[in-house]
């Protein structure tokens, strides 16, 4: 099952390396990543394999949203289908 992975907010040391860190800990794989700085502002989006990942999807989402408060940044996790049709035209 994949996964689209948001986080958004103020650039600041740290933020990829707590956000794969969490993923690997938990057995999530990364399947391809963007992220950009414009200005002060970091935005990355990652698709992730949630197959190997012990964790309920919403236990998973509420540990993101945990590890974004800590950092000051947003962090949202969707499933790929759901995100596919809430933005298909």
């Amino acid at each position: 099952m994949n996964a689209v992975l948001s986080v958004m907010g103020i650039d600041k040391t740290g933020i990829i390396a707590k956000t794969s860190g969490f993923l690997y800990e938990n057995n999530i794989n990364i399947l391809d990543i963007n992220q950009t700085i414009v200005r002060d502002i970091f935005t990355m989006v990652m698709m992730v394999d949630l197959s190997g990942s012990k964790l309920e999807f919403s236990a998973l989402a509420d540990e993101l949203n945990k590890i974004g408060d800590e950092m000051g940044v947003e962090i949202r996790i969707q499933h790929e289908d759901i995100f596919k049709s809430m933005h298909r035209i």
